[in-house]
């Protein structure tokens, strides 16, 4: 029977936080532009998802992670601007 899951200290165990640590930046910094209350809070759960499994992209973790929560400020800035949940540029 297969293992569901790599394990530690293989490449693959390796490999998938630090494809969420990327994954997290580049859904924060996509988040900047467009769909920020969705890619904001995918980006935070991501980064912290990468950070506990112990990436070697820490770096780029705690980025996407800012990203995130950016995106939700960025929003917050918005709605309170002009009273809308969405906006345009």
């Amino acid at each position: 029977m297969p293992l569901l899951t790599a394990p530690a200290g293989s490449p693959a165990a390796t490999r998938d936080p630090d494809g969420m640590a990327v994954a997290s930046f580049v859904l924060g910094l996509l988040g900047l532009l467009v769909l920020n209350l969705f890619l904001g809070p995918i980006a935070i759960v991501l980064a912290s998802v990468a950070l506990l499994r112990g990436t070697t992209r820490r770096g780029r973790a705690l980025l996407g992670l800012t990203l995130g929560i950016a995106d939700l400020l960025v929003l917050a800035a918005f709605v309170q601007a002009d009273s809308t949940i969405s906006w345009s540029l």
